[in-house]
């Protein structure tokens, strides 16, 4: 019997934001001390008895956050005056097609590190997105993700 094992890596950035038609105090600029949780699975183990080596999600996956979203804005693409004012001042920016809500941040990131491991032979099963203390958002892929025949 296969049983699907799952490992880990945590990572910590900074980002800042703000949500295009929030009605509370989310629409203004503000930022964030964000953690995430890659969960990545897969069926069999290496030689070694491992899911994945640690140092790859770090590497692949740690590239990525550091390059794409760490001390950066991340904003709506509709939300062109932020976007501009920030291409203005030459502060790094972070456009997505979406409100980057922790939802919204937890899918990305997940598509995006899934993209960057599955090389690897593993899939990103989930993507726990803390945004502070007390709030965090989940993102489980293998329910949305079909597997190939095989």
């Amino acid at each position: 019997m296969l049983i699907p094992t799952t490992v880990t890596r945590r990572f910590q950035f900074c980002a800042g934001h703000r949500l295009v038609d929030h009605e509370g105090k989310c629409a203004h600029l503000h930022g964030h001390n964000y953690v995430a949780f890659i969960t990545c699975g897969a069926a069999n183990l290496d030689d070694c008895g491992r899911v994945i080596d640690f140092s790859v999600i770090k590497e692949q996956v740690g590239r990525f956050i550091d390059r794409a979203w760490d001390h950066k804005m991340i904003l709506n693409s509709e939300d062109q005056s932020a976007v501009q004012a920030c291409q203005y001042l030459e502060d790094p920016v972070y456009v997505m097609n979406c409100n980057p809500t922790a939802e919204n941040m937890a899918r990305e990131l997940g598509q995006v590190a899934d993209e960057l491991l599955e090389p690897y032979g593993v899939r990103v099963t989930q993507v726990e997105l803390w945004e502070t203390e007390n709030c965090h958002a989940t993102c489980d892929f293998e329910d949305y993700r079909s597997e190939p025949d095989e």
